[in-house]
């Protein structure tokens, strides 16, 4: 595995081989942020499911000003540190061992801490078969996320074709759709909190 693109361009990461932490292919990956575009700049990075790290570590390489990785295999968590060190990117972002919907539940940011004070990139992208064995999971930890998310910011969702039929959910309040691409087997959905981004970014 490789950053595709900004600061660290071509620079190699490490990667157990562990199928637990299926990591986005680069293709999809390069997708993505050519989907989101500058929006990743200045923003804080939440990464639920994070396998490999790879997709908060592309996200500061491109820009991001802080990350936070949630994932439950101890032994990758070393791996994504280790990641951070040898990119000079340990004071950027914080490595939290755990269960991404028990993180999501109990995740409580403190509005005066300036690190929140932005837009927000959150990255989903979990084993494809939680929306098959753990669906009502998988739509409330959406749902949650968007409660929380601010102005401008973006939830960014991986899934399969075999969620091709599956209706992602929308706040009521939230005046927008997702919008969806196909990368087989892969589908990313975006879907952007209306707001001027800029008005959320805390300089």
């Amino acid at each position: 595995m490789r950053i595709i693109g900004g600061k660290h361009r071509g620079r190699s990461l490490t990667y157990s081989g562990d199928l637990r932490t299926r990591p986005m292919k680069d293709r999809v990956r390069e997708a993505v942020f050519n989907l989101i575009g500058t929006d990743v700049e200045q923003a804080l990075i939440i990464d639920l499911f994070a396998g490999t790290g790879a997709l908060a570590l592309e996200a500061l390489s491109r820009g991001a000003h802080h990350a936070i990785m949630i994932e439950r295999h101890h032994p990758t968590t070393n791996l994504i540190k280790d990641n951070l060190k040898t990119l000079g990117l340990t004071e950027q972002a914080e490595v939290v061992f755990g269960d991404a919907f028990r993180f999501t539940k109990k995740f409580d940011p403190d509005p005066t801490n300036p690190k929140y004070l932005r837009r927000w990139v959150v990255f989903c992208a979990p084993p494809y078969d939680f929306y098959v064995s753990r669906e009502e999971e998988m739509m409330e930890l959406l749902i949650l996320w968007q409660t929380r998310l601010p102005e401008g910011s973006l939830l960014v969702v991986e899934s399969d074709d075999r969620s091709a039929e599956l209706e992602l959910p929308i706040l009521e309040e939230i005046d927008a759709e997702w919008e969806s691409r196909s990368y087989p087997p892969a589908i990313i959905s975006i879907l952007e909190v209306p707001g001027t981004a800029e008005e959320s970014i805390a300089e």
